[in-house]
């Protein structure tokens, strides 16, 4: 299998991990440290020799960090996490903290009056250091770049990744690499920059049609690149990870070097040279500045473009989700036949998903570690189960699998809430509540210019009414056979960035009883030009959503007398194109559990 069940970390070796960074600390100086999440390409997804605050602290979360000090660890958790994190760290030692409501600045200044706090340069962007810097402004306590305090007294950190990369064919990109460089590099020309310096994994990958293998789940290859005004790339990577097909993928215009050759490299650049704020670490930009090189603060410039997907990507995108979608309803008419029996885990329902999907012969991996989570363990927003906390599921609760796979024409993600029994008629209400804000987001028009956060409350707002809400976005970017999870797009109340054909996000509303269950239910869409509507202002654009995932909603959950007419329209019509796309891909069983799965209401 592609998931494992093993406990990666626990709360009871934090303490003493805890005592050991306090010592080295006072050795050095240090009245605390910073301890994020990230790695030095600052992706979200990280090695596992770059787990360090889930070694330190227990905490296995994808978001989130530790501020050390004397006499207080606090750990840094948004709204997906504050259930999680209670289970997952020693609350003697350590303290949760809402973030972002609280932020490390504001927290710095109410636990320390005077003193020095290190940070590593290559872990933290320049945006990062600059808020926590601005909020400590007339105190006693300074942020001071140094060496990781976490490697020094991590005694089996594991190594770096070494994964193979391998070329994606430009058939599926829809863009050769080439030309994909000669426009950015136009750009770069226009804005009288001489370079660009790329450090997000995914960019440089999207940028080059390549794919690797450094993290798990997502075909991402660790490395930097500088993307010259002349449209040529460095690359600084592990050589041994390309092999002479891969190579020749690249071409001659591409030039592949050491990761060692790295910060050399930057100190002999001229020019001005864009640097990614919010995104390149922090070292970056003072390598540069240290060798009298101009930084010219400005987006990655990867980043749009790639969230922009061309035709091909998202045709491959539509036949990987009627792919995946066949093997999500093979699983679910298995899960409905196997349920009754009784004695079913989590762990069960995890590998059973997993072996539909292999049944497609073309599975690349998972795009994440299946989320299933049974009656409490439902509201655990992001709960990995593992052979600690597999629980059998019970009769009449919730069941929520939130799952994902990888295939060479695509990324899909997707979440159903299923009933068990009967889980009784107050969860059936906050289904169809959570179903409401899915079906909003998916009948939405707007104009051109409007962000994720102009849109976010139509996914709320079924909710709002009768005093509930999610803690999390209602979606996130995703990327084309790479991350699961792919900025600058999202649908949320903190999002700024318009909204642009070709843009694929989730459309996951939830809502979590803590101790009793979660519902989440979760499509990917793409951004595409709406039609002009008879009588509509025909000059003024807009966009609305193409749905990309066929899989039925679970109909015993929903109270049909709640939902408007168009709402109940809207989701009859879902159902009949789920029928209509899926029938020739599924087996005579499953056929006829999603005809059933599928009657209008």
């Amino acid at each position: 299998m592609f998931q494992s069940f093993d406990t990666h970390a626990s709360p009871a070796q934090g303490p003493a991990r805890l005592a050991a960074l306090r010592h080295i600390l006072a050795a050095e100086g240090l009245s605390g440290f910073l301890i994020p999440r990230a790695d030095v390409h600052q992706g979200e997804y990280v090695a596992a020799r770059d787990e360090r605050l889930q070694w330190l602290t227990g905490f296995t979360g994808s978001a989130g960090f530790c501020i050390v000090l004397p006499n207080i660890a606090g750990v840094f958790i948004d709204g997906r996490y504050r259930t999680q994190v209670k289970g997952q760290v020693d609350l003697v030692h350590f303290t949760p903290v809402p973030w972002p409501e609280i932020s490390a600045g504001a927290w710095l200044k109410d636990h320390i009056t005077e003193g020095v706090v290190g940070f590593d340069p290559w872990l933290h962007t320049a945006d990062e250091i600059a808020r926590i810097e601005t909020a400590l402004a007339g105190t006693g306590v300074t942020l001071q770049p140094c060496a990781n305090q976490i490697d020094k007294i991590w005694p089996d950190q594991p190594s770096a990744p070494v994964g193979k990369a391998f070329a994606h064919p430009d058939s599926l990109a829809g863009e050769a690499s080439t030309e994909k460089r000669s426009r950015l590099a136009e750009t770069l020309r226009a804005q009288g920059q001489s370079a660009a310096v790329i450090t997000l994994p995914d960019s440089l990958c999207w940028l080059l049609n390549i794919r690797g293998a450094d993290v798990p789940r997502n075909p991402i290859l660790h490395g930097f690149a500088i993307l010259y005004e002349n449209a040529h790339v460095t690359l600084f990577a592990d050589a041994s990870k390309f092999e002479d097909a891969t190579r020749a993928h690249l071409g001659d215009e591409v030039l592949l070097r050491p990761i060692s050759a790295f910060v050399p490299a930057l100190r002999t650049l001229q020019g001005a040279v864009r640097v990614d704020r919010g995104t390149a670490p922090l070292a970056v930009s003072t390598e540069l500045t240290e060798a009298a090189i101009t930084v010219a603060w400005g987006d990655d410039p990867c980043r749009l473009p790639k969230a922009k997907k061309t035709s091909a990507e998202i045709e491959g995108m539509r036949e990987a989700h009627l792919r995946d979608g066949a093997a999500v309803v093979e699983f679910l008419c298995w899960l409905d036949q196997r349920t009754p029996q009784g004695g079913l885990s989590e762990i069960d329902v995890v590998r059973a998903l997993e072996g539909f999907r292999r049944a497609t012969n073309v599975l690349h991996d998972i795009s994440f570690d299946t989320i299933s989570g049974s009656g409490p363990n439902g509201a655990i927003m992001h709960y990995r189960v593992t052979n600690e906390s597999n629980r059998t599921i019970g009769r009449n609760e919730l069941l929520l699998v939130d799952s994902g796979a990888q295939y060479l024409d695509g990324t899909t993600d997707i979440t159903r809430t299923i009933a068990v029994g009967d889980p009784g008629d107050y969860a059936r209400t906050c289904f169809t509540r959570v179903l409401q804000g899915t079906i909003a987001i998916s009948r939405a028009r707007w104009p051109k210019g409007y962000t994720g956060r102009d849109l976010d409350p139509l996914a709320r707002y079924a909710l709002w009414l009768a005093g509930q809400d999610f803690n999390h976005g209602t979606g996130h970017g995703v990327g084309a056979f790479l991350s699961v999870h792919e900025g600058p797009q999202r649908l949320s109340r903190i999002s700024e960035v318009p909204l642009e054909s070709g843009m694929i996000l989730s459309n996951e509303p939830g809502y979590y009883r803590e101790g009793e269950f979660g519902i989440r239910l979760e499509n990917l869409i793409v951004v595409q030009p709406a039609p002009n509507l008879p009588g509509g202002d025909g000059e003024r654009s807009q966009l609305n959503f193409e749905t990309l995932t066929f899989v039925p909603f679970d109909r015993r959950l929903v109270l049909t007398a709640m939902l408007a007419p168009g709402e109940r329209d809207w989701l009859n019509a879902y159902h009949a194109e789920v029928l209509a796309k899926l029938s020739s891909r599924l087996s005579a069983e499953a056929l006829a559990w999603c005809q059933s799965a599928c009657t209008p209401l």
